[in-house]
């Protein structure tokens, strides 16, 4: 019979604590999943990258591997860097076959999580502070932002499915980068609606660099408004629910229902101010900074070339996909695409 095993893909980060995170998690999907030989790796900034962790599965025996993105949505990293990196292991090796799973996405099980980690803060700072009513509390949803409109577009959603099923008194969505609004202005504005306390919730899924500019942000903007209760909710990280939205999805690929929700893709379909981007090629932009480990500086990764060629595109099947984040900054306002 052939040999199934599991690859859990994560982002990777400068970060000790995250990379323990994520370590935990998969330690977590092991005990669970014990059907299976799982291993885990990361696309950037730690090791074991991707590959490494392939290596291993197949190492032991794995001829089918079922790889899982765990990442709350698909921007460029799980439509394009990943696929490229599985499908450049699998030209490589060609007696293998790794099948590709969706992102956790806009999920109950999360919703449920997210939920459970704003109710967790909240009912802490009415023990400390005194209750302040539901109703006169503000929720911020911060995402990660990306340079995919339809990803950025999802954080909106679950801000207002958190918003509405936990009965705030308003709500606002920000981005700790690359689109707008950034977490410092929106909290700024928020700070203007007249609430009593403003409960900030990072919808990430592991700490590090970009949860702490965070909460520095939050510090910094109730420094500057003390008559506001500003409250910092945890992100989700190995909450139960997570966990069982992971498990989901490999179970998705083994009946063949996990595909990504393309109806909104760049890549696909003309979106309003994305309309080159449609069909770009599907190549991997993280290949200098695979395994750099936790804590090098800058200086020390290496930088090449990216004229990697591949021999498809983004017609979408249904799995892999196209373009990494930029890292130079807001690409969702049609300002900025065109220099203006």
């Amino acid at each position: 019979m052939t040999k199934t095993a599991v690859m859990l893909c994560g982002h990777g980060s400068r970060d000790a604590s995250a990379i323990r995170e994520f370590d935990a998690v998969a330690a977590h999907m092991r005990a669970r999943l014990r059907q299976y030989d799982v291993e885990h790796g990361y696309l950037e900034f730690a090791r074991p990258i991707i590959a490494e962790g392939l290596d291993k599965l197949l190492a032991r025996g794995a001829q089918h591997i079922l790889a899982v993105p765990c990442m709350l949505f698909a921007a460029g990293h799980a439509k394009n860097d990943i696929p490229s990196v599985l499908n450049t292991y699998m030209a490589r090796h060609p007696g293998i076959t790794v099948q590709y799973g969706r992102d956790l996405g806009i999920d109950a099980k999360l919703l449920e999580a997210a939920g459970s980690r704003v109710l967790d803060a909240d009912s802490a700072a009415n023990a400390a502070r005194g209750v302040v009513p539901r109703h006169d509390s503000l929720l911020m949803v911060v995402g990660r932002g990306t340079s995919d409109p339809d990803a950025n577009s999802n954080i909106s959603k679950v801000t207002r499915m958190l918003w509405e099923g936990l009965g705030f008194g308003w709500a606002e969505t920000a981005y700790s980068g690359v689109t707008f609004p950034l977490v410092e202005p929106a909290l700024e504005h928020a700070a203007l609606l007249g609430y009593r306390r403003i409960v900030v919730h990072p919808y990430f899924l592991f700490s590090g660099i970009l949860v702490s500019r965070i909460h520095a942000a939050v510090d910094a903007v109730a420094a500057r408004h003390p008559g506001i209760h500003f409250v910092k909710a945890s992100y989700l990280n190995d909450h139960p629910s997570v966990l069982d939205a992971i498990a989901e999805r490999i179970g998705e690929i083994q009946q063949g229902t996990g595909n990504m929700n393309c109806q909104l893709c760049k890549y696909r379909v003309q979106v309003l101010g994305f309309e080159d981007e449609v069909g770009l090629p599907q190549q991997s932009h993280h290949h200098h900074v695979e395994g750099v480990g936790v804590g090098e500086a800058p200086a020390q990764i290496h930088h090449h070339e990216h004229g990697h060629a591949h021999d498809h595109s983004h017609t979408h099947g249904h799995h892999p996909y196209p373009q990494a984040d930029h890292p130079l900054g807001p690409r969702s306002l049609r300002s900025r695409r065109e220099g203006a």
